[in-house]
């Protein structure tokens, strides 16, 4: 029984420990073999049986005391909107729990802090109010604070406690309500506390809530911009479309498109879904879909891709693919499922971060014990500032954020350079590549080769010739296939019809031609066919050498002649190498052509290694070649004999202009036909991955020299402490520092642009 995938929207997590609990919730719903669970997207792609329901894997999220909803089918940018008007909302609220909270704690600073800061504010409290009404004041307005704008901590954390699942909600629970609860005793009901020890902390308290309630607004803002490559894509989506319908011209919503409509297209005006050219002719520019910067010319019968923008024409075309079926849509939803990917390395994090919370809550428990012990006096009050401190420097956000921001931002940045990574994991991979193999028809050169010479035996005609090898070939899309069919057209002559076509992958095509049987192919299907291509050796040997394919023809079973053909290196094939070159990786070619040609071509292009004349299925065994010595190896295809080649390979890397079966192979897939492309894929993968190691280091190396310092490890070396308000603030600032980090990703630019690569 094979399985499916589901995708939902998560509510309330706010650290690693929050995803990890869900993902816990969720592989114990019986039949769901993964759960991944994204902090920075709030989404959960589970993959499970058939059986399960959605309403389960639902259910199964709010035991975890969260909430989940489906995320459907529709079209990326109608699901967008509705995600940025609920990230607007959030964004929203927070700021009104953050000023309502601000505006109960600053007078409670000043009742509290100023008297400690300010003699003149000390003896002005003390000699208006008195310090026991001060205090109950203080209670009211901390009490606002904790139970207000800050009650989101307070039930959250309290509720994960009580089911022995503690979480960030709960430290803040659990270090504010301490404060608080030890201050309320102090203010109402002072003996029950010993005389040196009646000191309130409503301030710390409030404070930390204000502070928090700051991170989270500061967090949920970097969050939003984090998926800013995803809403460019999706702006590219024009609102409406200009339709025919009933003879009469409407202008209609956009997703209201339906496949088969008419539409109409201005000049200058972004094209609303896929379609068919009918009517009209002007130039698109496909910039943001393909990378290509040149307007494609678009006449009758011509493919327009929605998102792509009209040039200085006018034309119709019939829609083809509307809504979430488009281009742009496939796109957007390949750069989701890569943003909600989880790498390798978040696996080290997840073990970590499971065990994080509970340690924290024993190190807080351990520090209040020995100040209790230990502490100067009041031991009591000494003790709970240290312990409140570790408890909320310790959230572990910073380390929930570290991985998913990098991978959001980088996997978008690449969109926009035209690399889609259609698994999140190739962003590791590719950083460990040491090998690429690059296919050459349609890679490293232009896939559109020309027949550039035809010897045939004595007592046979040139034309006749190549007028049936020609009508063999054009039942064939290969496109050496297409280049003899387009010469023998260009030299005027008709094209016979031919019949019983059969392909022969890796070697040929044969068919019947006017009752003679025409066979069209290397010289390994000659010798298939026990014939000697000796005859032509000579003239075989000089074209491979110039770099051109020979081909053979034979009729009726009598080799009668030799062709070649000519693919030309595309402009930006040398420099691309280069660039590869210089991230240290070792290049291959690997082919199904002649040896000689494409010993030429490597030459010229000062490749390494060469692997010629292999079948698809060889192809597989040249990849596992170059993996030698424990090399990775990344391959580099676009056509349908390249598919195996891509999934045999560590990361399979498709040109987009390719099939769409080499792109269903493919770990990446390149927009353009540009080779540059690939170097721009290893440079983002090696950009994001020193990103992410960049916020591990800080989000790890700050618990880890903070909490000691919070728990008063550097008092008896000359009295240094930690204050809880500076605890909360700096816990804040490690997750903003985290996004900011992983939003330097989007000032990547590849090495061809800047002539070096960087972000």
């Amino acid at each position: 029984m094979g399985t499916e995938a589901t995708d939902l929207a998560v509510e309330g997590m706010t650290c690693a420990s929050c995803v990890g609990r869900v993902e816990r919730s969720l592989k114990a719903v019986p039949g769901v073999t993964e759960a991944a669970v994204n902090l920075a997207t709030n989404r959960a792609r589970v993959t499970h049986l058939p059986t399960v329901t959605v309403p389960a894997l639902i259910e199964a999220v709010r035991d975890a005391a969260y909430g989940a909803q489906r995320i459907g089918a529709e079209a990326p940018v109608d699901r967008g909107d509705r995600e940025r008007a609920a990230r607007a909302a959030e964004i929203r609220g927070l700021a009104r729990s953050l000023g309502l909270a601000a505006l109960l704690t600053l007078p409670l600073m000043v009742l509290e802090m100023g008297a400690h800061l300010s003699m003149a504010v000390h003896h002005a409290i003390r000699d208006s109010i008195g310090f026991a009404l001060s205090w109950k004041i203080q209670f009211v307005l901390a009490a606002l604070v904790m139970f207000v704008p800050g009650l989101r901590f307070q039930t959250k954390g309290w509720r994960a406690l009580l089911r022995g699942a503690p979480d960030m909600n709960s430290l803040v629970a659990l270090g504010t309500g301490a404060a608080f609860a030890y201050s309320t005793v102090a203010t109402f009901a002072p003996a029950l506390l010993p005389a040196g020890a009646r000191h309130v902390f409503f301030e710390a308290a409030a404070v930390i809530v204000t502070l928090i309630l700051l991170g989270r607004w500061l967090e949920a803002r970097s969050k939003g911009r984090t998926s800013e490559a995803i809403r460019r894509l999706m702006g590219l989506q024009p609102p409406t479309a200009r339709v025919l319908r009933d003879g009469a011209e409407q202008e209609i919503p956009a997703a209201q498109l339906i496949a088969g409509d008419i539409v109409l297209v201005r000049p200058g005006e972004r094209i609303p879904a896929d379609g068919e050219v009918t009517e009209g002719a002007s130039f698109v520019d496909e910039a943001m879909i393909t990378g290509e910067p040149v307007p494609v010319e678009k006449t009758a019968g011509a493919q327009v891709t929605g998102g792509t923008v009209n040039g200085t024409g006018a034309f119709r075309f019939r829609a083809t693919a509307v809504g979430g079926e488009t281009v742009l849509s496939q796109i957007v939803r390949m750069v989701e499922q890569a943003q909600g990917s989880k790498l390798p390395i978040q696996a080290l994090v997840d073990r970590v971060t499971m065990w994080f919370v509970p340690a924290v809550l024993a190190i807080a428990a351990l520090t209040f014990g020995v100040w209790l012990v230990f502490g100067s006096d009041p031991a009591l009050a000494f003790a709970l500032v240290n312990a409140v401190a570790v408890l909320i420097i310790a959230c572990p956000c910073a380390m929930g954020l570290a991985t998913p921001t990098s991978i959001m931002v980088g996997t978008g940045r690449a969109a926009e350079l035209g690399v889609l990574f259609r698994k999140g994991e190739a962003l590791q991979a590719l950083r460990d590549v040491e090998v690429v193999a690059l296919d050459k028809t349609g890679t490293l050169t232009e896939g559109r080769p020309t027949l550039t010479d035809l010897a045939v035996v004595p007592g046979e005609d040139e034309a006749t010739i190549l007028s049936l090898v020609a009508a063999v070939e054009a039942q064939s899309e290969h496109p050496v296939a297409q280049a003899i069919v387009t010469a023998a057209r260009t030299r005027g002559l008709v094209l016979p019809e031919a019949t019983g076509f059969e392909a022969v992958p890796g070697y040929g095509a044969t068919a019947l031609v006017d009752r003679r049987r025409v066979a069209v192919g290397a010289d390994r299907y000659m010798a298939r066919l026990g014939l000697d291509v000796v005859p032509f050796a000579t003239t075989a040997a000089t074209l491979a050498d110039q770099g051109r394919t020979p081909l053979y023809a034979a009729v009726d079973g009598r080799l009668v002649a030799a062709l070649a053909v000519a693919d030309p290196v595309k402009p930006g094939t040398p420099a691309a190498l280069a660039a590869l070159r210089a991230h240290g990786l070792r290049i291959a070619m690997v082919t199904g052509d002649n040896r000689r040609t494409v010993e030429a071509i490597a030459r010229g292009l000062g490749i390494e290694e060469v692997v010629a004349e292999v079948l698809p299925d060889g192809k597989v065994a040249a990849v596992q070649g170059l993996r030698e010595g424990g090399r990775k190896v990344a391959f580099v295809g676009d056509g349908i004999n390249d598919a195996p080649a891509l999934a045999a390979a560590d990361v399979g890397l498709a040109v987009g202009t390719g099939t769409d079966i080499a792109l269903e192979s493919a770990d990446v897939v390149l927009m353009s036909g540009d080779l540059g492309a690939v170097a721009t894929a290893f440079g983002i993968s090696r950009a994001t991955m020193a990103n992410i190691r960049q916020n591990l280091f800080w989000a790890f190396a700050y618990n880890v020299a903070l909490i000691p310092v919070a728990a008063g490890a550097l008092w008896p070396f000359g009295g240094t402490l930690l204050s809880p308000m500076l605890a909360a603030g700096a816990m804040g600032l490690s997750s903003v520092f985290v996004l900011a980090n992983a939003l330097r990703l989007r000032r990547f630019q590849p090495a061809a642009a800047t002539g070096r690569e960087g972000a």
